[in-house]
């Protein structure tokens, strides 16, 4: 019996032909959509071969926007990933702690930041450094991401390790206690390296994310390339094609790094080993176990 099968009954006839009528409202809705939109930027010379052509023909448009603000996002994702995973690892040690205060303390900080929204951290963190002269003011915007995108991804990041440590088998821990290893030489030694590895795809996964939060810096003044596409499409009148060509950057960015996951992930199932996927709510991966069959 398939899964399908025991979650609930297959459709009948009528419920079949009342599901391709729905799905045929719904495709016709959402032609009806697209048309409004399309006939709303031509009416709007958007949609004109001239509007295009300063991609190809003027080399200002990369040099001046979108390669200055893809260098933006890229800086403040690159070193947001680095402190991101020095946070979540050390807060995630922390919340396997056999300390109690420990434990309680980084759970807290840990439950916190995954909490507040990453865009109301910036523009705090842009306000505090701006007002208490922290950094010098062209620093401000690019600090105040990377302060976001940092606590905000190292909240979920300590929650991967924790997930990670917790899908062991626990025989792996009291093998090594009763060869005399201490609780903190089991986690450093045998759990938390199988842990790491078994997180990498959902870690992976995790990078995507900081790389589209990067764009919120645009709130603040930060030049990322969502703000380059911007500039370029008021200096330019080609605003629809900027923030086309702007979000086919970002989907092209995010779809290698999605792949990689996923290659990664299929490496280590051929290997034997459990993987982590975050599913349903962000920010709270559930263990699943690799295929072990023949391997």
């Amino acid at each position: 019996m398939s899964a399908q099968n025991v979650l609930f009954d297959a459709p009948g006839p009528q419920a079949r032909r009342r599901h391709a009528v729905l799905a045929g409202v719904g495709v016709l809705l959402m032609l009806v959509a697209a048309w409004v939109v399309l006939r709303k930027m031509a009416d709007a010379n958007q949609l004109q071969g001239a509007m295009w052509k300063p991609f190809v023909t003027d080399r200002a448009v990369w040099r001046d926007y979108l390669v200055p603000g893809l260098w933006g996002t890229l800086k403040a994702a690159a070193i947001s990933i680095v402190l991101a995973g020095t946070f979540g690892l050390i807060f995630g040690i922390g919340r396997l702690s056999t300390i109690a205060p420990i434990r309680w303390l980084c759970g807290a900080v840990v439950e916190f930041f995954r909490s507040v929204p990453v865009l109301i951290m910036m523009i705090f963190a842009f306000g505090l450094y701006a007002q208490n002269s922290v950094f010098a003011s062209d620093i401000n915007p690019l600090a105040a991401v990377i302060t976001a995108l940092t606590l905000y991804n190292g909240a979920v990041i300590a929650e991967l390790v924790r997930s990670g440590v917790y899908s062991l088998p626990k025989g792996q821990g009291e093998a090594g206690l009763a060869v005399g290893l201490t609780t903190g030489q089991v986690l450093r030694s045998i759990q938390l390296p199988q842990a790491l590895t078994a997180m990498l795809p959902a870690l992976i996964g995790q990078f995507v994310t900081v790389l589209k939060d990067s764009a919120l810096g645009y709130q603040i003044t930060y030049s990322e390339l969502l703000s380059g596409g911007k500039i370029l499409g008021s200096n330019f009148a080609n605003t629809v094609p900027a923030y086309i060509v702007v979000a086919i950057v970002f989907i092209l960015i995010n779809y290698s790094l999605s792949r990689l996951a996923i290659y990664v992930e299929h490496r280590l199932s051929r290997r034997g080993r459990p993987t982590l996927k975050a599913q349903g709510i962000p920010g709270v991966p559930a263990v699943e176990t690799a295929n072990t069959g023949g391997h």
